[in-house]
């Protein structure tokens, strides 16, 4: 007869138990994680791809990865390398991801072929990560497949927010050689470039050249020109742009509008911006923030502080929050004209909007107020939900 004792089952410990599961995903686990990786046993693609995207920490992400490509088994599938560089790029690690790539690249007897999602995810880490738009370019001209329009135009964008508008400007001329079919996008991002440069004449060419290319101008390409346009002062231009439009059965957006409003606001036509926001609710088109906004601002900076209040509480039926530098206008423009409920109510509004006057235009008020009531005057505003601090 076997003994009770012998039959007894001894619990495992915890930490034991996360040793010998191989697949242990509970939080905390990335040393069970590595652990697992030491073992002798064959890990599927897939198995690996599971372990890596339970790591927790993002410093964990190396160390899985010098374990798993000194395996036996490493087998980089494109799952497993989208996920892998999605956690170095998170740990910033960049020389491990030059590694992985380069890897990729080597000649081997059953080599696997990566989509262009896999570049896309490759390329977009290289740009925002590491900051390496050389690194983008290089991976978007090596690319074992045709890349995709898309790909393309990230590429493209970046060379265009960052400056690099001679190599933005070869890129596009060589998407035949890259099997790139060009789309309005495509077109649009050189058009923001060549705007970028001043070179209006050469914008509008391309302009010329949409149909031919197979391509049909948009809300977005007219926008990029007549704000290339208003940043020069050519607001006839611009506003001849948006009777283009019209004309071409392109439909204006709340963002071309709210260009030519700022446009108008630069140049000191701030009633002629207030028109053009009422005029674009009869075209079926809603002003947003923005556009009161702008008008706003115009008001302040021309000294008009009794109409920009009233924008202001219009701004508020309409559920549109004004901004800190719209609030920061009034305050100063009320103090200088030394009118003190004015400031409060100003005051007031922008902190149940959410804004905290700084120490700046504390002193501002606090300066108007004295020089209004008095020294000895005794000046109180209670203000819900500014501290003793801020004030």
């Amino acid at each position: 007869m076997i003994s009770p004792t012998l039959c007894r089952v001894v619990p495992l410990k915890p930490t034991l138990l996360r040793l010998l599961s191989p697949f242990s995903t509970t939080p905390h686990s990335d040393t069970a994680i590595l652990a697992r990786l030491k073992h002798k046993d064959w890990l599927t693609p897939k198995e690996a791809t599971t372990l890596l995207t339970s790591l927790t920490d993002a410093s964990s992400t190396l160390s899985f990865f010098n374990l798993y490509t000194s395996r036996k088994d490493f087998d980089p599938t494109e799952p497993f390398c989208t996920t892998l560089v999605a956690k170095l790029a998170h740990a910033q690690h960049l020389n491990p991801l030059l590694t992985l790539h380069h890897a990729l690249t080597l000649p081997r007897p059953q080599r696997r072929h990566f989509s262009d999602n896999f570049f896309f995810t490759l390329i977009k880490a290289y740009a925002h990560s590491f900051q390496r738009v050389d690194h983008a370019l290089r991976t978007l001209h090596e690319m074992p497949c045709p890349p995709s329009t898309r790909t393309f135009n990230f590429v493209l964008n970046l060379l265009v927010n960052t400056r690099l508008y001679c190599a933005a400007h070869n890129l596009f001329l060589h998407a035949p050689q890259l099997g790139v079919t060009l789309d309005a996008c495509s077109l649009n991002i050189l058009i923001k470039g060549l705007c970028a440069q001043g070179e209006l004449n050469a914008a509008f060419q391309l302009l010329e050249e949409f149909p031919g290319l197979g391509c049909k101008a948009n809300a977005r390409t007219y926008a990029t020109l007549m704000k290339g346009l208003c940043e020069r002062g050519r607001m006839d231009e611009a506003f001849g742009l948006l009777e283009r439009m019209e004309d071409g059965s392109v439909d204006a957006d709340v963002a071309v509008f709210n260009i030519l409003i700022r446009g108008l606001r630069k140049g000191g036509r701030v009633d002629e911006g207030w028109r053009v926001l009422e005029g674009m609710m009869g075209k079926g088109v809603s002003p947003n923030g923005g556009s009161y906004n702008e008008v706003l601002c115009g008001l302040v900076e021309d000294g008009r502080f009794e109409e920009a209040k009233k924008v202001v509480e219009r701004m508020g039926v309409e559920g549109f929050v004004p901004s800190f530098e719209s609030y920061k206008g009034l305050v100063k423009g009320f103090c200088e004209c030394g009118v003190v409920g004015e400031v409060e109510w100003v005051v007031r509004d922008m902190v149940r909007k959410g804004f905290v006057p700084k120490m700046g235009m504390w002193g501002k008020i606090v300066q108007c107020v004295v020089e209004r009531e008095g020294s000895s005057g005794c000046v109180a505003v209670a203000i819900d939900g500014v501290s003793e601090d801020d004030k």
